[in-house]
């Protein structure tokens, strides 16, 4: 079984230079879905130098980016969020699609 596990990244950058720079950063790390979302398929390693890489790149009392594990490519999906810069998270109630 591979250890590389698939997730979406997606980001709200404040500035259009911050917001052309993530984008060219996440290139390296994924495709691009739509010009602010990413699907990556990463090590824990690579997931953790996205996360230096980004962390470096975005202000984080403005930008957003939020990472969501989709699961293993092959196995078992499993589900979590985690979110960079402002921690505002999506409400808990109510229906949540994959």
């Amino acid at each position: 079984m591979s250890d590389r596990s698939v997730y979406l990244v997606a980001y709200d950058i404040r500035d259009s230079k911050r917001l052309r720079l993530v984008h060219k950063k996440m290139k390296g790390f994924g495709d691009a879905v739509q010009f602010s979302v990413f699907q990556c398929e990463l090590s824990r390693a690579e997931k953790q130098l996205m996360i230096s890489a980004l962390s470096e790149l975005i202000q984080h009392n403005e930008d957003r980016v939020l990472i969501v594990e989709m699961g293993r490519r092959q196995g078992r999906v499993r589900r979590a969020l985690q979110v960079l810069g402002r921690q505002e998270l999506p409400p808990e109630k109510g229906p949540v699609v994959f």
